[in-house]
């Protein structure tokens, strides 16, 4: 995004191996992170039923193409959790600033399709309190869980 090189391969292998290390199906797996890895996150739950819940915090969902991606694909946990701060779609970069219109639609989409779904704002830019947004969300998603 900010530099001369390309990024965003390796997602499959990616998720194949965490689907090797979350191969016990008598227990319940949550996935999540924050930035790329809320990205990450969103899409890995739309490829397996695997995990009960998505903890997004301030996810990059103004990556190119993942707004119809996600038109075009099922989420398969029972609740997501999406998050953003209340500064990041105030960029100066134009890609970047697309994040709180692709939030908001994410938020809608999933609602819509009857996922059990929270978009909360957070004070501040993408980089304030990255950990305790994290912590949030999966406690959340943890929290929140329909099936238990």
């Amino acid at each position: 995004m900010f530099g001369k090189e390309d990024f965003g391969e390796g997602a499959e292998e990616t998720l194949r191996q965490i689907l090797k290390v979350c191969a016990d199906r008598t227990k319940t797996y949550y996935i999540g992170g924050y930035s790329l890895a809320g990205l990450f996150a969103l899409w890995a739950a739309c490829r397996t039923d695997l995990f009960s819940g998505v903890a997004a915090a301030s996810p990059s969902v103004w990556f190119p193409g993942f707004s119809d991606y996600l038109k075009e694909n099922e989420i398969k946990s029972g609740e997501v959790y999406l998050s953003l701060g209340d500064r990041e779609e105030k960029s100066r970069s134009p890609v970047l600033a697309t994040v709180g219109d692709r939030i908001r639609e994410a938020y809608a989409l999933l609602s819509e399709r009857g996922v059990k779904c929270v978009l909360e704002w957070n004070e501040g830019n993408h980089f304030k309190d990255a950990d305790v947004r994290t912590a949030k969300a999966f406690s959340w998603v943890i929290k929140n869980r329909s099936d238990g």
